[in-house]
């Protein structure tokens, strides 16, 4: 394993590969490489050594940090001046069963967001700079520490989202947000899914800026339940959630549950505890119109035993399960193409993964882009060679 401790390290190590086109596997620490096709390496490449915040101004709402620096490390400095990532990101450990810590660069490479990205975005959103090195081992530099900063091209967004095909982040900057003074979640106890979109659509579309909408569909053992999360100062989140219970009353009589419990219930919902297990269940990740959430959910129950949870309002549907050599994605894909979105196989066996479009399949003139991309960031094809799409 290359473990660069340095971005001047990491740039001899990249270009020493693709002088000798030896593919790289790259890594943050590890605990997201379920996520994605499997990479045939000759080399794995981690960024872990990489650590140290480089610039932190609470006033101005800006961070900066190496590429491996633990995001606990992060959060744990923000929250002791009271403030967060704006877009709330998962941890995969719980899904994959894997170890280590979580950083701040592969957060980034990932674009990994939580159910706070309905209101705040997700994390390229608040990616505001990077640093990285191409497949060339040149080291490029886009954004700044000011969200005003526009000089040369968004690099920023190209890369956030990129799983480390493009180039391999040495830095990253982050715009913040003031952390709330509390929050409560409304809870709704008996709703179908249909009925549960509807209550969160009506609660997003109000005025009382509702900050996660999620729902858990009735198993064997519970019954539904709505989730609607409120946040800010205290007197502010009470007045709220007060008028919203009223408003929701068509739907079903709410109940508030305080700030411990609610920030409790939104960690499990966040890492999706519910459907961790067992580790050999396929999950998938769709995106579509809230709406058409529940047509989806109901495919893949039809075809195969699923756990479902929705986030997002509706537009984001988790689904555990998937039978067969493809864990379902005929199923899946088919249901997805029907409306309109995108599905992802999150967890899935190595050998799916291998055989199936692990990402939702881009339209040809958008494939060609993208090998187009590639070919000018990697030119010898050895960063994350696969990873998202064969030969890219």
């Amino acid at each position: 394993m290359l473990t660069p401790a340095s971005e001047s390290e990491l740039a001899d190590d990249v270009k020493t590969a693709a002088r000798e086109r030896v593919p790289l596997a790259i890594i943050g620490a590890g605990t997201r490489t379920g996520l994605g096709r499997p990479v045939q390496a000759g080399e794995t490449l981690s960024t872990f050594r990489m650590t140290g915040v480089t610039l932190y101004e609470p006033s101005e709402l800006v961070i900066s940090a190496k590429a491996g620096t633990p995001l606990k490390e992060i959060e744990t400095l923000l929250a002791e001046h009271r403030q967060r990532l704006a877009f709330e990101p998962m941890d995969h450990r719980g899904i994959y069963g894997s170890s280590g810590e979580p950083t701040i660069g592969a957060v980034a490479a990932a674009n990994v967001s939580g159910p706070r990205r309905i209101i705040a975005g997700a994390a390229r959103d608040s990616l505001i700079g990077i640093r990285a090195v191409t497949g060339s081992g040149d080291i490029v530099k886009s954004g700044g520490r000011v969200m005003k900063n526009v000089t040369g091209y968004d690099l920023v967004k190209l890369m956030a989202g990129a799983f480390g095909t493009l180039g391999v982040f040495s830095e990253v900057t982050f715009k913040v947000q003031p952390a709330p003074e509390t929050e409560a979640t409304l809870a709704l106890t008996g709703l179908s899914d249909q009925t549960a979109v509807a209550a969160m659509a009506a609660a997003l579309g109000s005025p009382f800026s509702v900050t996660g909408a999620a729902h858990v569909p009735a198993d064997e053992a519970e019954p539904a339940r709505t989730y609607l999360r409120l946040d800010g100062f205290a007197a502010s989140v009470a007045d709220r959630a007060a008028r919203l219970r009223d408003e929701l009353a068509v739907f079903a009589v709410a109940d508030i549950l305080e700030a411990a419990t609610s920030r409790s219930l939104w960690l499990t919902i966040l890492d999706l505890d519910g459907l961790s297990a067992p580790f050999s269940t396929p999950i998938w990740r769709i995106s579509v119109k809230p709406g058409d959430g529940p047509a989806v959910a109901a495919s893949a129950k039809a075809a195969f035993q699923a756990r479902v949870l929705y986030d997002w309002g509706g537009g984001l549907v988790w689904i555990a399960g998937g039978e067969g050599d493809d864990a379902g994605a005929s199923v899946i894909r088919a249901a997805v193409r029907a409306v309109g979105g995108h599905a992802t196989l999150v967890r899935g066996p190595e050998s799916v993964r291998n055989a199936v479009e692990v990402f939702q399949p881009l339209p040809a003139p958008v494939m060609e882009m993208s090998r187009k991309l590639k070919a000018t960031f990697d030119p010898a094809g050895i960063l994350n060679p696969g990873r998202m799409y064969a030969g890219v």
